[in-house]
């Protein structure tokens, strides 16, 4: 393996507080709003699912990509590079693209939503609801914002989109 790394000398050094904390409330939007879905069919389900998003979205997927990216212990999109600081030791740059958690995170955040869809047509199918449709409405709109709009956006702005094979935009 290479030990240089391609850094997109146009992304953001520092991404801006609300970019920052507009995508956290959405991933924590995200997850309430599954576990909501969820609940609908299983109550305890939902507080398993909620427990797994969190560990997985803020603590697993950090140490296995954060702790790699030029973002480490700086301000990314999602202000992850600044937690992954505070809770695991650096890594290598030039291991970043080949890091488990690029291969493994396609993974987590599909099932953070498949499953609560899939739930909550599930739960419409048994009994049907407005309230239901509007959260299934709600986590249609956040997939394609998360895996669409608000993606592209982070990806187009980061230093590491030449280097990252899950950025949706390539300098």
């Amino acid at each position: 393996m290479s030990d240089e790394v391609n850094i997109n000398d146009k992304g953001l050094e520092k991404y801006p507080m609300s970019t920052i904390l507009f995508g956290n409330i959405i991933m924590i939007l995200i997850m309430v709003v599954g576990a909501i879905a969820v609940w609908y069919l299983l109550d305890w389900w939902a507080w398993l699912y909620l427990a797994v998003s969190l560990i997985m979205v803020y603590i697993v997927l950090r140490k296995l990509v954060c702790m790699n990216c030029y973002y480490y212990d700086k301000w990314c999109a999602l202000g992850w590079g600044k937690l992954s600081a505070r809770v695991f030791k650096k890594g290598k740059l030039e291991d970043f693209a080949e890091s488990s958690g690029l291969k493994f995170a396609p993974t987590v955040y599909g099932l953070m939503m498949f499953i609560p869809i899939i739930a909550i047509i599930i739960s419409i199918i048994l009994i049907f609801d407005y309230a239901k449709v509007g959260i299934l409405i709600l986590l249609i709109i956040f997939s394609i914002y998360s895996a669409g709009v608000g993606r592209k956006s982070a990806c187009s702005k980061c230093k590491m989109n030449i280097a990252c094979p899950g950025s949706v935009v390539k300098s």
